[in-house]
């Protein structure tokens, strides 16, 4: 999958790219990946109206939880909120029962555009966090073996990440955001800039990973379809300031199929009334999603 990731490190150092090195890789505990959001108000300026204001949210461990908005509504500023980016005005952000300070290596994020290394292989990619975390060349190699043969990259190890399709590019940036091991898992609009087909595919191989894992992924997105496909959980935002408007535990439609069913599913009649639903609660907000 072509997402690009950046795992968020407390103690680490920004590389030259941007993204934030990965601690070492280890057991998350079985209940690692909670979120609690409370009364979250912000914005970029002090004379700016706030982006998000008086938001609360709980995520459980291991839910996949797709934000839906109009443009602007704060979607993206919540990752950043929970990723250590940025910090909240009013309000707390809580992750597994710590204030989050910093950006820390349990949480990765993936973003649109991909941040590899081009001058490092695939497999140098995504070995790059577990070598400057200190684990011994064998151990990495074992890592990206599992992570590459996960994301279907297995036969492009050597290659430079320039030879890569889009797509390719982003099951690369996952892979490298799994070699953490992270509890969470921060996405913002990783298919957006794919063609029709290759997102549908990255779609059906990230609920596979999000399945391995038993990571709690984040997933913020502008299209209903996906949200619903993808999210065991859909949370609609509503225009400035970033508020919920609905949250809908729908459980997965396309992680409880399989195989060509999860095509048929998206036409289901259960599926296109969450759909309406959603797109109408969008509308009265003032702006419409796809």
């Amino acid at each position: 999958m072509s997402l690009v990731s950046e795992t968020a490190r407390g103690a680490g150092s920004r590389s030259g790219s941007g993204a934030f090195l990965p601690v070492a890789p280890g057991k998350k505990p079985a209940a690692a990946g909670r979120i609690s959001l409370a009364n979250i108000v912000h914005s970029y300026s002090r004379e700016a109206a706030p982006v998000i204001d008086g938001l609360s949210l709980s995520i459980e461990p291991g839910e996949f939880v797709c934000l839906v908005g109009p443009s602007g509504c704060g979607k993206t500023t919540l990752l950043k909120l929970v990723a250590g980016f940025e910090f909240p005005e009013g309000g707390q952000v809580v992750v597994d029962g710590s204030k989050v300070e910093r950006p820390d290596g349990d949480r990765a994020v993936v973003f649109q555009h991909s941040n590899l290394f081009p001058w490092l292989s695939v497999r140098g990619n995504v070995e790059l966090g577990p070598k400057l975390a200190g684990i011994g060349r064998a151990e990495r190699r074992e890592i990206s073996d599992r992570l590459l043969d996960m994301v279907g990259l297995e036969d492009a190890a050597e290659k430079k990440t320039w030879e890569l399709s889009g797509g390719m590019q982003q099951r690369c940036s996952i892979a490298r955001a799994l070699a953490t091991d992270p509890a969470i898992i921060l996405m913002d609009e990783p298919f957006g800039a794919l063609d029709a087909i290759t997102r549908e595919r990255l779609q059906d191989e990230i609920l596979d990973i999000w399945r391995n894992s038993k990571s709690t992924i984040v997933f913020v997105t502008h299209g209903v379809d996906e949200a619903l496909y993808l999210g065991t959980r859909v949370v609609v935002m509503g225009d400035r300031p970033g508020r919920i408007l609905l949250d809908l535990p729908i459980g997965s439609f396309g992680a409880e199929t399989g195989g060509d069913v999860r095509r048929s599913v998206r036409d289901s009649t259960a599926f296109l009334d969450l759909k309406r639903k959603v797109r109408d609660t969008i509308g009265h907000s003032g702006k419409e999603e796809d």
